[in-house]
């Protein structure tokens, strides 16, 4: 009976006494710019990489192993106006490397989506350098779409349905505007539709295409046209909404 009440005590006893946290890693320095403290990104940010790893960041440490700053790095997000850069120490040594491992985490699916799910007032504040990127890479273009729009019909619509306008009076076997839009490498067609059979024998672009070949003079009225122009089609074909195609043809 008494070790039945001792047992039962030292049960009671351990409930009692405060559960020791895991040990954290010693880790490493990281230096910031203030709008990034100010903004709270980071309080929000750090917690979610040390608490699955272990791994301590001491903020606006003296000699870092990691900088974010807005002049030089590797690219890492943008947000409050500017870009921000990230800056990791090559030193082969055990804050070194846990360093190193931050700023794959960053760069990793799940690191980019911490970037991105930080908000103030329920507006995202921060785009992730993965999706930066992919925004800067479409091309901008700067013509008239409204004249894009006339030059096409007034031109390629007489073997291309560019629109509804003209949507019955195209060649079956020529595609139309929304088909080549969907097209993965249409902006480098429509850029150099040109150059590409049949045009050359009927098409010039001004300062580009070399002059007619007096032994093949061209069988119709040649279209010239100005880089200016080019753009404008550019432009205007860019604003199209491309054809749904459906789901690719699966062989069996």
């Amino acid at each position: 009976m008494m070790r039945t009440f001792r047992n039962s005590a030292l049960i009671i006893l351990a409930c009692w006494l405060p559960v020791a946290a895991a040990p954290q890693e010693a880790g490493f320095g990281l230096s910031s710019p203030a709008a990034l403290q100010e903004s709270g990104f980071l309080r929000f940010l750090l917690p979610r990489f040390s608490l699955k790893t272990g791994i301590q960041i001491a903020l606006q440490a003296e000699n870092p192993e990691v900088i974010i700053s807005t002049e030089s790095g590797v690219r890492l997000m943008g947000g409050l106006g500017q870009v921000f850069y990230l800056q990791t120490t090559a030193a082969d040594t055990p804050r070194g490397h846990k360093a190193r491992r931050f700023a794959a985490w960053l760069d990793s699916d799940i690191g980019r989506r911490a970037i991105a799910q930080f908000k103030i007032d329920g507006a995202q504040v921060f785009t992730p350098i993965e999706t930066l990127q992919a925004a800067e890479a479409a091309i901008i273009f700067r013509g008239s779409a409204a004249q894009g729009e006339r030059f096409s019909f007034a031109n390629c619509g007489r073997c291309h349905v560019v629109g509804d306008r003209n949507r019955m009076k195209g060649i079956g076997s020529t595609p139309s505007f929304s088909v080549l839009r969907s097209l993965p490498d249409w902006e480098e067609r429509f850029s150099t539709f040109y150059a590409r059979i049949p045009h050359p024998a009927l098409v010039q672009l001004e300062g580009v295409s070399p002059p007619f070949d007096p032994a093949f003079p061209p069988a119709n009225q040649p279209l010239r046209l100005t880089l200016d122009q080019l753009e404008d089609i550019l432009t205007f074909v860019s604003a199209l909404a491309p054809a749904d195609l459906g789901a690719p043809l699966v062989e069996h």
